[in-house]
């Protein structure tokens, strides 16, 4: 494929680029140690139109293609990995299944200030006893007169507590299993929901992640997304945007961790000469080089095929499994090169070596991942021919 970019791509990206650089990069330090949620940083990039990003203009946001986007959230990735995370379930999870499945009065009251960024998205679907098993949840949406009433609890939401509106999947018919499922939006101060305390996390501390509870909360019809037994369907849709997105937030860490390994290997003398002239250090930063850059390719052809129209689920599972492990393996040799400094919190790579293992986890985590990558292999064997 050709990911050549046009001057206009390249102009958005070099504006996001400063920006991280500038305003994002130099706080991530003191955000991950004092655990505050970035509304500043997030509040730039929505100026930046990076909280709806790949919404239609008409509709409140940027109109960009997800290529662009991709290579925008790496940015924000690389600058702060907690940052990203929320970019990132921002545009995928509740932005893409209101774009695609509501209905324009949906469009114009919960979409258009989501893609402004005036307002959080929040995606609720794992509970504590439902996770990869995503139809197992228990969370009870019962019908009382017009409208459901909500009860249960969900968990490890990101943004939880501070997202405005959350899309709850919970169980409308508990005799359909998986087709039994709605798709819900929850605004905030509804009666009934309330939040847990933000989660002590071994990284990602700015981005606040909680349970959320649902005491009997009352939704109105007109805040059901698509039918009442369409939502695990929606949800598990638009995970497949998701993916692309947490495999570009691996690849920003990767980059950055590699970055740092780089600029020190070249300037750190050992046995009086560079590490970077000791062909132990050299060859291992190929090895990240070379993980970093299939990661992202990987990321860039799902996102690719996804402004085609055409299917991108294998596409997306590849690419978020490789990069999530390019994130664990390169930031691992980043602290190993580094040595004592690495294990420091003088050097950044000790926090995006703990940012980076969360990315093999949420969204699917890596064994879920092959489950659908060899579920495509042994389905159809044009998976495994070439492009």
């Amino acid at each position: 494929m050709d990911f050549r970019l046009s001057d206009d791509q390249n102009q958005v990206l070099q504006e996001v680029r400063r920006y991280c650089r500038e305003r994002i990069a130099p706080l991530a330090a003191e955000y991950d140690r004092s655990g505050n949620f970035p509304r500043l940083q997030l509040a730039g990039l929505a100026e930046l139109g990076l909280l709806g990003a790949t919404i239609p203009e008409v509709l409140g946001g940027a109109g960009l293609d997800n290529v662009t986007f991709a290579l925008a959230l790496e940015e924000v990735a690389a600058a702060d990995p907690s940052v990203a995370v929320i970019v990132s379930v921002q545009n995928s999870l509740p932005e893409q299944m209101l774009w695609q499945h509501g209905t324009s009065q949906q469009h114009e009251r919960f979409l258009r200030p989501l893609a402004g960024g005036a307002k959080l998205g929040a995606f609720a679907l794992t509970e504590p006893n439902a996770g990869s098993d995503a139809a197992s949840l228990t969370t009870r949406a019962e019908r009382e007169d017009e409208d459901w009433v909500l009860t249960g609890q969900k968990a490890w939401i990101t943004s939880g507590g501070q997202a405005d509106l959350y899309l709850v999947m919970a169980r409308t018919d508990s005799g359909r299993g998986a087709r039994g499922i709605g798709c819900f939006v929850v605004e905030r101060g509804a009666a009934g929901l309330t939040f847990g305390a933000p989660e002590e996390k071994l990284g990602l501390h700015a981005a606040h992640t909680t349970a959320v509870h649902l005491d009997g909360v009352r939704v109105p019809p007109e805040n059901v997304l698509g039918a009442p037994d369409e939502g695990l369907v929606i949800a598990l849709s638009s995970l497949d945007s998701g993916r692309i997105g947490i495999a570009m937030q691996a690849v920003g860490i990767a980059r950055a961790a590699l970055e740092v390994a780089r600029e020190y290997a070249l300037t750190r003398v050992q046995f009086g000469k560079r590490l970077a002239d000791h062909e132990g250090v050299a060859f291992k930063i190929a090895d990240m080089a070379v993980q970093v850059d299939s990661a992202r390719l990987l990321a860039l052809r799902a996102a690719a095929l996804k402004d085609q129209g055409r299917p991108f689920t294998l596409e997306a599972a590849m690419a978020k499994l490789a990069a999530s492990n390019a994130a664990v393996s390169v930031t691992r040799d980043a602290v190993q090169i580094l040595g004592a400094n690495g294990y420091s919190r003088a050097y950044p790579v000790e926090r995006l070596y703990r940012d980076a293992k969360v990315t093999e986890i949420y969204e699917g985590t890596s064994e879920i991942q092959r489950l659908v990558i060899s579920r495509h292999v042994f389905g159809d064997p044009r998976s495994i021919q070439s492009f």
